[in-house]
């Protein structure tokens, strides 16, 4: 029987796929084996009712696929999950009894006991009480499969220890260490010398301190094209672009000029009618450009967008409606893309100290010798 370790966080979106593709990777290049999957699923790409309807399909939840294809795993290494998170499974689990719930955790167990001389790694929902519903949530998951838990936590300052205080009360002996992420890079250092410790006292083990980057919260142009039901007006083949700032047009152009060249990597939200911003902003670091409001963009900008290879979008909603969508998005979608992998992979073995961790699950000691 292998080692289940389970990577859980206090709210979504913490950053525990990335973390999962930093542990994964090194435990690979020691020649560990590893299995991974996420008990309940909360993203899939294909139609739910035909995974429902085909007893034969696993349920496999897409950060599931994109981690095993990221990292090479077989189909295998790949747990499927138990149940796809939405209303519609919620309802019918209210009308199930709780012998389901069982039931599911028994053929997990199954699944985890199979001969396996690895480590089976397995992401929770995206919060502590996510899945309660299903017997799911990470408290009764790391209970049930007797598995040790990673938390990933966002940092923003001593108020986010009381989270992490009301998960070490309900995951006691289970709660192995926590790493604490999107900390300003200007703080990284200040909260290793000095809150680091103290978090110790309290019995934490703080296995890392990672850097909030602009990267792993950036969103691709596709993305924004489907959050805000965008028409592309040009350069379509170039929607996996990365956005990482959002800019404005509402000022004059040479103050717009000014601004658009201290930022990087932008879409840029501005009227339709303001032909002189849209191409002061296609001069600059523009990811794409996005026209709100009544009329079509002048053949001119079109021509420019398209030399530049820019996308230009038009949408039917206002600027403010448009940039409250933009912003939901940023730090709020889900780590598919190969760059966000690469840099993953970079963030974790820069500033987390697996050797301990893995030393401290009591994994072999050619693997820490390897790290």
């Amino acid at each position: 029987m292998g080692k289940t370790l389970m990577i859980g966080s206090c709210e979504p979106f913490s950053g525990k796929s990335a973390f999962v593709l930093g542990v994964a990777r090194k435990l690979i290049s020691a020649k560990e084996q590893i299995r991974f999957g996420k008990p309940l699923a909360t993203s899939l790409e294909f139609d739910l009712n035909a995974a429902r309807s085909s007893s034969n399909k696993p349920l496999i939840d897409d950060d599931v696929r994109f981690i095993g294809q990221t990292l090479d795993l077989q189909e295998d290494q790949l747990i499927p999950s138990l149940h796809y998170l939405d209303a519609s499974t919620a309802d019918q689990r209210l009308k199930d009894s709780c012998l389901g719930a069982r039931k599911d955790l028994e053929n997990l167990k199954k699944t985890l006991n199979a001969p396996f001389d690895g480590v089976n790694i397995l992401e929770a929902a995206g919060s502590l009480h996510e899945g309660l519903l299903y017997g799911l949530s990470l408290g009764q998951l790391a209970k049930s499969l007797e598995a040790k838990v990673i938390l990933v936590h966002l940092w923003q300052d001593s108020c986010s220890v009381d989270a992490l205080l009301a998960a070490k009360e309900q995951l006691g002996e289970h709660l192995v260490g926590i790493v604490l992420n999107a900390v300003k890079p200007n703080e990284v250092e200040a909260l290793e010398s000095s809150v680091v410790p103290s978090l110790e006292e309290l019995g934490f083990v703080v296995y890392g301190v990672m850097p909030r980057s602009p990267l792993l919260r950036s969103v691709t142009v596709g993305e924004l094209v489907r959050r805000l039901e965008a028409r592309v007006i040009c350069c379509s083949e170039r929607l996996e672009l990365m956005v990482e700032t959002l800019s404005i047009g509402a000022m004059n152009v040479n103050s717009a000029m000014q601004f658009f060249r201290k930022r990087r990597n932008m879409a840029v939200v501005t009227g339709a009618d303001r032909t002189d911003i849209q191409l002061a902003a296609l001069e600059a670091s523009t990811q794409c450009l996005i026209l709100t409001g009544a009329g079509e963009p002048l053949p001119q900008l079109i021509n420019r967008a398209e030399e530049l290879d820019v996308p230009l979008l038009k949408v039917d909603h206002d600027t403010l409606s448009t940039v409250e969508v933009i912003e939901q998005a940023f730090g709020h979608v889900r780590l598919h893309e190969p760059v966000k992998a690469s840099y993953s992979f970079r963030l974790v073995e820069e500033h987390c100290d697996l050797d301990r961790l893995f030393s401290n699950l009591g994994l072999p000691s050619r693997i820490t010798k390897h790290c």
